[in-house]
């Protein structure tokens, strides 16, 4: 046996607080990055139909959810014990996060221009199991938003794709109704 062949290559993942701390030491200035399953990943320059969407999405439900819930634009979740993603918006319980980000979203919703496999399996799955119950998905190029709601076992259980004039409502806010068009319009 040669002593190469006793040694096995494992990853050495962060955790959260070890992110938190590097992010404090100014260790990722002038990056955009988050923690995603402990592995810091590049996220993807912000192109103008992203940015557009973002911003339609905020002015849909800011007004909206006014003293009911918070909408946090790019801002860090925490999620599951070695994950701290900034989704494009996320709608949170009313509370005060200057010491500590939300560990909870009614809703998380990510734009997908260029990112929409990742956004939909790796994303998609860590905010199943970290519990979130409903995500959005805008799929840019598609001109369409995935609905996934019910995590169950680390998956979406209920999963539909609304096109055109179809209307969507997040299940924690039923009277809140919103066109799939009035994002997804180019």
């Amino acid at each position: 046996m040669v002593a190469r062949d006793l040694f096995h290559a494992t990853p050495r993942r962060l955790t959260r607080a070890e992110y938190d701390r590097m992010g404090e030491l100014r260790f990722f200035d002038g990056e955009r990055v988050e923690l995603v399953h402990g592995t810091v990943v590049r996220m993807s320059p912000i192109g103008p139909s992203h940015s557009s969407i973002v911003g339609r999405l905020n002015e849909l439900f800011l007004p909206r959810l006014l003293g009911r819930a918070m909408v946090r634009i790019q801002q860090p979740l925490l999620a599951c014990d070695d994950s701290e993603p900034e989704p494009d918006v996320a709608i949170v319980p009313m509370g005060r996060y200057s010491d500590r980000h939300p560990d909870l979203a009614l809703l998380v919703v990510e734009v997908a221009e260029s990112s929409l496999a990742y956004d939909r399996e790796t994303k998609g799955l860590l905010y199943a199991a970290s519990g979130i119950p409903e995500y959005w998905l805008v799929d840019v190029v598609g001109r369409a938003v995935e609905i996934y709601r019910n995590p169950e076992g680390g998956r979406y259980s209920q999963v539909r794709r609304a096109i055109g004039g179809e209307s969507l409502n997040p299940s924690a806010f039923p009277d809140l109704v919103i066109e799939a068009s009035d994002i997804v319009i180019g």
